[in-house]
């Protein structure tokens, strides 16, 4: 596996190797990543509290999470040697309907239709947010936008790379110091007519 670029690399895309689709076929290590969104930094009794799980089942979770090169430990943020704090890595990861391995191909269909779950969940909270009363709140908390493209296989390809450029230009150039900073999940979800 290609070495995470938090070390100072630029951000890119690589497709999911077995250990993260094992690691992210699990849906309390996929709630885990979500609390990264909140704090780039965060200790297994960080994550415990927000989850309410216990800190010693989320240790277990984070070092799963580490050894599939999800997460990397962050020692400079530790308030000691025995402290460990951890922080995802910054690339963008896709998950692969196809591959040629069967193993891989049954993996990635399990963890497709159990990031398919979350997306749903997604879509019903927010769904549910713009016709309660918590509309009437005047800040933007999320949107739902619809596309519809013509286009061959190379043009998508380019157009899910330039996407993914952008996300991840805005997190490298994100205001890690604001106070009104929230964690944001972005779906991108596409397919072809022949699906």
């Amino acid at each position: 596996m290609a070495e995470s670029t938090d070390t100072g690399g630029s951000p890119a895309e690589r497709t999911m190797t077995t250990a993260m689709l094992k690691a992210f076929a699990n849906p309390l290590r996929r709630r885990i990543m979500r609390v990264f969104t909140k704090r780039e930094y965060v200790r297994a009794a960080d994550i415990a509290e927000d989850l309410g799980e216990p800190a010693n089942k989320i240790s277990f979770h984070l070092r799963v999470m580490a050894d599939a090169g999800l997460i990397v430990e962050a020692p400079e943020q530790a308030r000691d040697g025995r402290d460990r704090v951890w922080t995802p890595i910054k690339d963008s990861l896709r998950v692969r309907a196809s591959t040629t391995d069967p193993d891989d191909h049954a993996l990635s269909d399990a963890v497709i239709a159990a990031l398919a779950e979350d997306h749903l969940e997604l879509v019903h909270r927010l769904v549910a947010h713009s016709t309660s009363a918590a509309a009437q709140d005047p800040a933007d908390h999320g949107t739902l936008s619809v596309s519809n493209l013509h286009l061959t296989e190379a043009e998508y390809s380019t157009l899910m790379d330039k996407l993914n450029a952008a996300i991840l230009e805005a997190e490298r150039t994100r205001d890690k110091d604001a106070a009104d900073a929230r964690g944001w999940q972005i779906d991108i979800v596409a397919a072809d007519d022949t699906i």
